[in-house]
């Protein structure tokens, strides 16, 4: 495998003493940050934003590491792996290429790829186009898959959400947040979850974690990159996905909050596209099922890997 590597021995909340090994491995035009804890089938953790890097996943997805092997990684010019890359360098095709080369350079056969929100979107991207190399696709709180479902998303929440949404607007017009500064962009992103993360210490934990390994000049690069892969995917008329997993024959799991801010309704035709496929309902979650209810998505997840049938939680996710 190439690129530089280092290993270290982490105290983990969840699992106790873990060896968390983490370092750069190689991509077109750079190196991109990876970290791995656990042994067994492999996980690629993929995470969401897509302005954002992994370690708001962390801790909870970490209690998977006591049956798998994790790998997560910060997609190319955010987090970890801002440096070297330009916005310019990003679109939809570099992000599935970098993922593929992960594989790659840990010489995985097929891995199971799990992604939370645009995550979930960039691996429905991957396994499209690579379905030989997924076992198993794990989405939680899937973003939009389609245009007509990010206007579906759009019209709810601003039938819903009209205050948070000025608020957001107001803030993101502000200098501060134009230079990135890191607590105007928490205030920005409290408004942005505070109805679909209710508990407050939740909301603050959250908002915290996303920008670990942040500077003010990534955030900016950050939201030009997300700007990006906005307007190459769900942003573009006639952008479907889910018609284009029609033909997928991977085992899949599709895990929701019926108090998700992007609606069942996105993640049900994601569910349908897929053959076989299980959608989970989780009730009185929102959109970040693996914080709100960590123990109920490690089952599920489990279950499903481990070959089980993860039974529906709530009569709209029987199908």
């Amino acid at each position: 495998m190439g690129g530089a590597f280092r290993s270290e021995l982490s105290e983990d909340r969840t699992s106790g003493m873990q060896h968390v090994r983490e370092g750069y491995f190689p991509v077109r035009g750079g190196q991109l940050y990876f970290r791995e804890i656990g042994s067994g089938p492999p996980i690629v953790l993929v995470h969401g934003g897509p302005d954002f890097n992994h370690n708001y996943l962390l801790p909870e997805l970490d209690a998977l590491s006591s049956a798998f092997r994790l790998i997560y990684y910060d997609q190319r010019g955010r987090g970890q792996s801002w440096s070297g890359f330009a916005a310019e360098d990003v679109d939809i095709v570099s992000e599935v290429d970098d993922l593929a080369r992960l594989r790659q350079c840990f010489g995985l056969g097929t891995i199971a790829v799990l992604g939370h929100s645009w995550g979930s979107l960039l691996a429905m991207e991957y396994a499209a186009r690579h379905p030989e190399h997924v076992s198993h696709l794990i989405l939680l709180n899937t973003a939009p898959a389609s245009h007509a479902d990010l206007l579906l998303f759009q019209r709810q929440r601003q039938a819903a959400e009209t205050h948070a949404l000025e608020e957001m607007r107001t803030i993101a017009g502000t200098p501060d947040y134009a230079a990135g500064d890191i607590d105007t962009d928490a205030q920005y992103y409290r408004a942005h979850f505070r109805k679909t993360l209710r508990r407050p210490d939740q909301l603050e934990q959250l908002v915290r974690r996303r920008r670990l390994h942040f500077t003010p000049e990534s955030i900016v690069q950050a939201r030009a990159i997300e700007n990006r892969l906005y307007a190459q995917t769900w942003s573009s008329e006639g952008y479907d996905l889910p018609a284009r997993l029609r033909s997928l024959k991977v085992p899949t799991l599709v895990v929701h909050g019926d108090l998700d801010f992007i609606p069942l309704e996105c993640a049900d035709h994601v569910a349908r596209a897929i053959s076989g496929s299980r959608l989970v309902v989780l009730d009185g979650c929102g959109h970040f099922a693996h914080v709100e209810r960590p123990a109920e998505v490690h089952g599920a997840i489990t279950k499903f890997l481990a070959g089980g049938e993860p039974p529906p939680r709530s009569a709209a996710a029987a199908r």
